[in-house]
Order: C-alpha cells, then sequence, then structure tokens
C-alpha cells in the first residue's frame, strides 16, 4: 500500500507532538507544520476515514495502531537519516530538511539495507 507524503507528515507530526503532550488537537497540527486551520481540519477528516486517526468530542486526536504504525516508521527513517547525515558532517539544519525529504521516497528494503549497513560498519555513533 503507499501512502502520500502528506499523510505520511500529518501523521508522523501527530506522533511527535503526542510524545510532548497527551493532548493533540487539529490547532496544535496546524501551528506545527505551519498550515492553515481549514487545510488541517480537511487532512483530519481524510485521516479519520483512512482509519489512521480518531478523534474525540473534545478534538483531540489519537492516532490508531494503523497510524501509529505508519507514524513511527517515518519518524524512525527521519531521525536516523538525520543523524547519519549529520555524523557525515552535514550541518543540523540541512540534515533535518533532506531527511524529511528521502524518509517519504525510500523504500522500506533500501532504508533497512542502509540502517543495517552503517549499524555494521558504524563504530561509538548513536544514531
Amino acid at each position: 500500500m503507499t501512502i502520500n507524503e502528506s499523510v505520511e507528515n500529518y501523521l508522523e507530526t501527530i506522533l511527535i507532538l503526542s510524545h510532548k503532550s497527551s493532548i493533540v488537537r487539529s490547532i496544535d497540527v496546524a501551528t506545527e507544520l505551519n498550515f492553515k486551520k481549514p487545510s488541517v481540519s480537511v487532512a483530519m477528516k481524510n485521516l479519520r476515514e483512512k482509519e489512521y486517526i480518531t478523534m474525540t468530542t473534545e478534538g483531540y486526536i489519537h492516532l490508531t495502531e494503523a497510524g501509529k504504525k505508519i507514524a513511527a516508521m517515518v519518524y524512525e527513517k527521519h531521525t536516523f537519516l538525520s543523524g547519519w547525515l549529520e555524523n557525515l558532517g552535514v550541518d543540523a539544519k540541512t540534515a533535518a530538511e533532506d531527511a524529511c525529504r528521502i524518509e517519504h521516497v525510500i523504500s522500506n528494503e533500501s532504508f533497512e539495507a542502509i540502517k543495517k549497513y552503517v549499524n555494521k560498519n558504524t563504530r561509538n555513533i548513536n544514531l
């Protein structure tokens, strides 16, 4: 199943926000991504329809198991790739921006192969 970049970004953002606070609302997502509230509302409706999130009557957003799985995968790619690039000498801002682009296009197979290679061949580097 192919999931588009926008869905991945929203789910990853919800995951990150849920680590910072037990309450995540659409306005929090809009603020984090610097998007307009109506755009985020449409996206949240789409994510609910795909059963990636649930929302309480108070508007609190929770990832479903399917949503958590996707968000965790994207977040792992981002953090690993960003750390790897920084260890190669790329400045933190550029590494984070590049990792954000790469995380959406790299296949799981290629990512796992890179991760395995880096972890096998890297000593004393915390990725």
